[in-house]
């Protein structure tokens, strides 16, 4: 397979919103928009999207995963933004059309079709720098992926950074582009400076989030995490991931992660951390590197509940393990 997320089907389910109403979806070409220069979303960063995958079973029927989860994550993203209200019902049907057109393009497991819905502000206004787009265009784009860590992976090296934010506190929840390019920068010095295949952001010594994964450190039977609040991205696979720790008998707890209680029970031989999100799924943490030391996560290998969790979820995607939760929304 080509790079993670760099092919794309030559189709796309589009629809704008114009005279405060959405238009009726339709399937044009992915590469026949058209943007003026003084479009909103070119000055002020009025964007949002979605991450998801649609999966093919051994039975050759297609399902796409949590969809419902992320439509009301890219709804609140929108409000978040004061981008139009999206129509979850439009857009569910608008990526349910454009995956069974492309149905035969779905590779097998481990591989599946990525999905990014996308909302940006199209009114062509400069002066409107504190006032809101008053139309948009949503479009959903496919590309088929492989393994994201297709030529196998090494357990990250992690820099746990105290001082920066990865994005401002009240934009956390909205997964809106300006995040990402916010923390390209840190994170590309820290790859240079340390090493480092991510930073995880802990403001003040509160363990929040990396530039684009939630943290989760597994202590034991306890799988342990930031609690809620809308200082970051309440990722779906994150979601995902406890239910079924969950559903294996594991302690969940949900609370204020402090760098000082991280590296303590960092240090203990059976500990685990883990990244999680849609393209990598579950990737185990081998270091951590604080202030210029180096802090080995247990025994600095991929973990055996962080694989076995994967897997768990990988299962249900794929179709071989029983859809207790609901999770999949088949096409077709």
């Amino acid at each position: 397979m080509a790079a993670f997320g760099t092919v794309f089907m030559p189709h796309m389910a589009f629809t704008t919103f114009e005279n405060n109403q959405w238009n009726e979806a339709t399937i044009v070409a992915s590469d026949s928009i058209q943007l003026h220069p003084g479009a909103h979303v070119l000055h002020y960063s009025s964007t949002c999207f979605e991450g998801l995958k649609a999966f093919k079973h051994d039975d050759g029927s297609i399902h796409v995963f949590r969809m419902d989860q992320n439509l009301a994550r890219f709804d609140q993203s929108s409000r978040l933004l004061s981008l139009p209200d999206i129509d979850q019902t439009q857009v569910s049907k608008m990526i349910l059309d454009i995956v069974e057109q492309y149905s035969a393009d779905i590779p097998e497991p481990p591989g599946s079709m990525y999905i990014r819905p996308t909302h940006i502000g199209t009114e062509a206004a400069i002066g409107k720098a504190a006032a809101p787009s008053t139309s948009s265009m949503l479009y959903v784009l496919i590309s088929p992926v492989g393994d994201y860590f297709a030529g196998g992976s090494k357990p990250l090296r992690v820099l746990l950074d105290e001082a920066g934010l990865r994005c401002a506190p009240h934009m956390g929840m909205i997964k809106s582009g300006g995040n990402y390019a916010s923390a390209l920068g840190p994170i590309l010095a820290a790859k240079r400076d340390v090493q480092a295949d991510q930073i995880l952001f802990c403001p003040n010594g509160d363990v929040q989030e990396t530039g684009a994964a939630n943290f989760l450190l597994i202590d034991g039977n306890e799988i342990i995490t930031k609690a809620l609040d809308s200082t970051f991205l309440h990722g779906v696979t994150r979601s995902s991931i406890l239910t079924l720790a969950a559903d294996l008998g594991m302690k969940v707890t949900e609370t204020q992660l402090t760098v000082d209680e991280l590296l303590t029970r960092a240090a203990k031989p059976n500990v685990e951390a883990a990244l999680s999100g849609t393209a990598a799924v579950l990737t185990s943490v081998g270091t951590l590197i604080h202030n210029g030391k180096e802090h080995a996560v247990g025994a600095g290998e991929h973990g055996p509940t962080t694989k076995k969790l994967r897997q768990a979820l990988n299962d249900i995607q794929w179709g071989k393990a029983p859809d207790k939760h609901n999770w999949l929304t088949r096409v077709g």
